[in-house]
């Protein structure tokens, strides 16, 4: 790792003003029906059609928010486990950057929390990915990395350092990712 380290280029991120919560009350494309009918949410029609029949027309954002509001923990149970954190928008700050792509790595005061691989270009991975959680993302087939990603890089924005070490062989990019997350293992990898 010491000899990547070396070639490593930092990626400044620019930060939107404020925070954003309950970003997945903005998914309202389907209704609440619609959704329990779809594969992958239809372990908890039954409770739904029990409990909340009165509310199986509602935008499915704003039946969630509404049980959120009424203290109705079973909203969490159509979000992934990172779908209800505080977030930020956040993007690339130099364009020059915008096309590369290899190994990067998040690191608050110099210690290493993240390695991932940008196989596109970071333009993509950052300000179209992390940088920008969409309502889709929050939910239990949405992006849940996006998610877990982001709220720790909000939470952590004032040290948070952003660095990327530039390849551009997609197998040696995904090669080099496993074998240094399983050396290192650094804690935002932690899959639990």
């Amino acid at each position: 790792m010491k000899e990547i380290e070396k070639q490593l280029i930092e990626i400044p991120l620019a930060f939107q003003a404020g925070k954003y919560e309950n970003v997945f009350q903005d998914k309202n494309n389907k209704t609440l029906h619609e959704t329990i009918s779809s594969q992958k949410y239809k372990f908890l029609e039954s409770k739904v059609r029990q409990i909340y029949t009165q509310d199986l027309d509602s935008k499915l954002g704003d039946f969630l928010l509404k049980l959120k509001v009424a203290g109705d923990e079973f909203y969490k149970e159509f979000l992934n486990k990172y779908g209800d954190l505080e977030y930020s928008i956040f993007s690339l700050q130099d364009t020059k950057q915008h096309n590369l792509k290899g190994v990067y790595f998040y690191y608050i005061n110099d210690e290493l929390k993240y390695i991932g691989r940008c196989k596109d270009s970071m333009k993509t991975r950052v300000n179209s990915g992390y940088g920008n959680i969409s309502p889709k993302n929050c939910f239990i087939d949405g992006q849940s990395t996006n998610c877990k990603v982001n709220a720790l890089v909000t939470k952590y924005k004032e040290s948070i350092v952003l660095k990327i070490f530039s390849m551009s062989e997609v197998k040696e990019i995904e090669e080099l990712e496993n074998q240094l997350i399983c050396e290192i293992e650094p804690e935002w990898n932690n899959r639990k």
